[in-house]
């Protein structure tokens, strides 16, 4: 057995980049076994068996268990194998969806999170807030006895019909009108949206009066009202929709009457309100 070509198990496993025991189990069920034995009793493997480790460590990418690559190269098939190739194809291109689909999940959890990491919880800010992409619901029913969750359903099943391969886990946020705000009904929200950048709607770019609060969803009374009276104060006015959502919430905080809101209402200052009708003529 002085033919370099041959090699013992602890050899060939040190050249083919795997274990004596995962070679002693091959060998256990057929699916690579030693090619002779020396004179000494021991086993011995070609060199050229490399090929079949590669072609075990291939197909076990592609997912399959060693019962089914052995069944394969038994086989031997040019059909079987391009049956393989079809499968193992449609496989990853369906994986590869998922994952694009989990990452836009995870960026989207990411930057809800970003979004209050240096936040002040206890103040009001007037802020301009740029344009974001979103995925909005119909007007919410609330006829015939409907209350908030009847609408939340409607809204999963709409956009599950409308969007049949979008990932429906991301959080979803409730939408109030201008006048639902001035009138002080925020109880349960016109629409629900939530992020997305393929989103063909927008949360506005503009100017909003910001506002954060601890609490279990829906405890959001005390905030508004709040936010408000500092837009009054401060010589501002509710000039659009609101927009109420938890950027930590069950996924990050344990207690569901700790999580985090943030209330963002569309305002104007009144004073340049004025001088825009002034210079324009325009009735705002």
């Amino acid at each position: 057995m002085s033919n370099k070509k041959y090699f013992s198990v602890s050899e060939f496993a040190k050249f083919s980049r795997t274990t004596q025991e995962t070679l002693r189990h091959y060998d256990r069920i057929g699916l690579l076994s030693p090619i002779s034995r020396g004179n000494n009793k021991y086993r011995y493997y070609d060199g050229r068996q490399i090929s079949t480790i590669n072609m075990i460590r291939t197909f076990q990418t592609f997912g399959m268990s060693l019962e089914e690559i052995k069944t394969l190269r038994d086989d031997q098939s040019h059909e079987s194998l391009n049956e393989l190739f079809e499968s193992q194809l449609d496989r990853i291109d369906s994986k590869i969806d998922e994952w694009v689909r989990a990452r836009k999940l995870l960026f989207a959890l990411q930057k809800s999170l970003h979004s209050v990491l240096n936040s002040n919880e206890k103040e009001i800010t007037i802020q301009y807030v740029p344009a974001e992409a979103i995925i909005l619901g119909d007007l919410n029913d609330y006829s015939r006895g409907r209350n908030d969750y009847d609408a939340l359903f409607s809204f999963y099943n709409e956009m599950s019909k409308k969007y049949p391969d979008l990932d429906m886990n991301y959080p979803v946020w409730g939408c109030f009108s201008e006048e639902r705000i001035k009138k002080g009904d925020w109880v349960w929200p016109d629409r629900y949206y939530f992020y997305n950048p393929e989103g063909h709607d927008r949360r506005p770019a503009a100017l909003y009066a910001v506002g954060y609060t601890r609490g279990g969803y829906g405890h959001s009374d005390e905030l508004y009202q709040r936010i408000l009276k500092y837009v009054d104060i401060n010589g501002f006015e509710v000039c659009g929709d609101a927009y109420e959502e938890y950027p930590l919430n069950e996924i990050s905080i344990a207690e569901d009457n700790n999580y985090l809101m943030r209330v963002m209402v569309t305002v104007q200052n009144k004073v340049e309100k004025v001088q825009r009708r002034k210079a324009f003529g325009a009735s705002f």
